[in-house]
């Protein structure tokens, strides 16, 4: 995993230092304030190889379904050059709900044509912190009378259940 110089800009491209930027994000000293702010450092830890801050702020009840060694794995081949976030939806501080549009541009072992994913991600609050919802998994939805696990204090079929 590279570890950046404090005073080297930030992954995520925002424009600001690393130390200032994602690096609280990743120790835990801080929490995101976005869904934009979310992805961002979602971008930086894959550019930094952060498995565990990747699964972390994943949902929880999707975490046992991440494979924590093949993330690890294909990280460890991916060389990420840049983000382009092309729309956000909600993912405020008062918001329970976000959705963050982007790109992110990587190169497998360094070498050849640069790879795009695009993506259109998911963010809800839970316990009061943004998280991802990956799309590739499907989540244990509680039962439609449960509150949400988004922590809004709706119940589920008012809430997140039509995501």
């Amino acid at each position: 995993m590279p570890s950046p110089d404090p005073t080297a800009t930030c992954p995520c491209l925002s424009g600001q230092l690393y130390s200032r930027c994602c690096a609280p994000l990743h120790r835990g000293q801080k929490q995101a304030g976005s869904a934009e702010q979310l992805m961002r450092s979602r971008y930086s830890a894959c550019a930094l190889g952060l498995v565990d801050y990747l699964i972390t702020t994943t949902q929880l009840s999707q975490r046992h379904l991440l494979d924590r060694a093949a993330l690890s794995d294909w990280l460890s081949h991916s060389h990420w050059q840049r983000l382009e976030i092309l729309a956000t939806e909600a993912g405020g501080s008062d918001d329970s709900l976000g959705r963050v549009e982007f790109n992110a541009w990587y190169q497998l072992d360094g070498q050849g044509e640069l790879l795009c994913h695009h993506e259109s991600s998911r963010f809800i609050r839970e316990a009061g912190n943004w998280v991802f919802v990956d799309p590739t998994v499907k989540p244990r939805a509680p039962g439609r009378n449960s509150p949400c696990p988004c922590g809004s204090g709706k119940k589920f079929k008012r809430c997140c259940a039509d995501l």
